[in-house]
């Protein structure tokens, strides 16, 4: 399972999640997966779910979720870039810029390459509260176990988990301002702004991609609204 099939995991295995939907010879929703309600999630293979999803009661399902793909991902990211930069050629009358490159408009290796960074930026602001602990990452590992993710994809995932939070290490894995973007609304769709550690870390974040603050402000404008 490479990157991109991992993050479109997330997405789907998420909303069942959210959602309470079981999946046939999944386990019901009150069945004790040491996670209490978000058992049903887990059963399906949701891992990443619920690492990621909403096992605090954040807004995850209500956010990313109704995208429920990579491009779509991109689209969002895409049509925040765009009106950041007509904002951006209006104050300054300059001519208009070059059509924004986000993962939906960009070929398969790339397409990989961006789901990366995406993935790796929600696995961070997952952890941006300082709550993810050892019993947890034992969950999420032994979920990672039964879906196919190859075992470089596994390794890589188990050890995201237990990197300490860097967001400057998180920003360096943005090889384009579009990239930035995207890596930072995947960042919004995961983490609790109105928490005072994520909103720190989000902040640092935007500040590690070099993010215009015009930028900044419509990724989360998106997001909010999505």
């Amino acid at each position: 399972m490479n990157a991109q099939a991992m993050l479109e995991q997330l997405l789907k295995s998420g909303l069942s999640m959210i959602e309470g939907k079981a999946q046939p010879g999944a386990a019901p929703p009150n069945a004790d997966a040491g996670w209490g309600k978000f058992g049903a999630g887990a059963a399906t293979g949701g891992a990443i779910g619920l690492l990621l999803g909403s096992k605090r009661g954040r807004k995850f399902g209500g956010k990313a979720l109704k995208y429920g793909s990579v491009a779509a991902l991109g689209l969002l990211a895409y049509k925040a870039y765009g009106i950041w930069q007509a904002q951006q050629q209006q104050q300054a009358g300059a001519p208009p810029a070059a059509q924004p490159r986000t993962v939906n408009l960009l070929p398969a290796p790339q397409v990989e390459q961006h789901s990366l960074a995406m993935l790796q930026s929600m696995i961070a602001a997952a952890k941006a509260d300082g709550h993810l602990d050892e019993r947890e990452r034992g969950l999420v590992e032994a979920e990672l176990s039964r879906i196919s993710a190859d075992a470089g994809t596994r390794r890589w995932f188990e050890d995201e988990l237990r990197k300490p939070l860097d967001p400057a290490e998180v920003a360096r894995a943005a090889g384009s301002p579009e990239m930035a973007a995207e890596m930072y609304l995947a960042s919004l769709l995961v983490a609790d702004e109105t928490s005072f550690m994520e909103r720190a870390y989000l902040d640092e974040l935007a500040r590690q991609l070099r993010l215009p603050e015009g930028l900044k402000a419509e990724l989360e404008r998106q997001a909010l609204a999505a």
